[in-house]
């Protein structure tokens, strides 16, 4: 660790090579100046990239960066619990966790830019290999109080009429939900759009209509203002998986991710 006199000469020194004044020195503390965190910000990047190739090049199955996306209506309620279980496991690993839509993720991921993609099938995931987990199940939610919640067998019938809150476009969940809706012929009429799996179900809760939820983000809602129910019969449901590009060495703490999938999706 360098002493203050040794730290403000390096700086002094660094001030002279750049140019530019990298301090300002008030009466009784020193704050950046706008070069200073242009250079903190570079400086930042760098030592980022260096722990990131650091733990790139080391391959032991123990240790390293692991990058693992996912869609927003799958990360928030599937990837903290797998990192906190695989954490216990590898507890050295880094692991790393972003959200984006599905188009993104695979361009992503068939460039090198992350190691796995947790997403929902069908998905065009061309040049990608994918794994299925396991089926999951979309559930209707409505507020409670709601005379479809109190029916003992609800069918695609029922919903023939109803005011809909949807996901937006941008998600391939809607599209998956518009496309059982249009199979079983439900011309429900849509209400509200909105971005944020969360907002429709406050939404629905707030009786502007009902929806389609996977259950994974059913079984996490405390919210006594909704009810979810099954559909009778066929039901609606998307299909979770996870993406790795072939054409790319696997690390051996990539492969060691994947089994513990695998080994999960074996005894649930």
């Amino acid at each position: 660790m360098l002493c203050q006199p040794a730290l403000s000469r390096s700086n002094l020194k660094l001030e002279e090579e750049l140019g530019q004044p990298l301090l300002e020195r008030l009466s009784r503390s020193v704050v950046l100046t706008p070069a200073g965190e242009v250079f903190r910000q570079r400086a930042e990047q760098i030592c980022g990239l260096l722990d990131d190739a650091k733990a790139r090049i080391t391959d032991d199955g123990e240790t390293g960066l692991l990058r693992v996306d996912s869609l927003p209506t799958i990360a928030p309620y599937l990837l903290p619990d797998l990192f906190r279980r695989f954490s216990k496991q590898c507890p050295a690993a880094s692991l790393r966790m972003t959200e984006d839509t599905t188009e993104r993720l695979v361009k992503q991921c068939s460039r090198g830019e992350l190691d796995l993609v947790v997403l929902a099938l069908p998905a065009i995931t061309t040049h990608l290999e994918c794994i299925s987990l396991f089926d999951e199940e979309l559930m209707l939610v409505m507020p409670t109080g709601h005379p479809l919640a109190e029916k003992k067998r609800l069918t695609a019938i029922d919903l023939a009429k109803e005011p809909f809150v949807w996901l937006g476009e941008g998600h391939c969940l809607a599209h998956q939900i518009e496309n059982f809706c249009a199979q079983k012929r439900i011309q429900g009429v849509s209400v509200e759009k909105t971005s944020q799996l969360n907002t429709v179900q406050e939404l629905v809760a707030l009786g502007h209509g009902i929806s389609f939820i996977p259950e994974m983000s059913a079984k996490l809602d405390r919210d006594r203002r909704r009810v979810y129910r099954s559909l009778f019969g066929d039901r609606p449901s998307r299909t979770i998986a996870v993406a790795t590009n072939p054409y790319l060495v696997q690390s051996k703490l990539q492969m060691r991710f994947l089994n513990f999938l695998n080994d999960l999706t074996d005894t649930s």
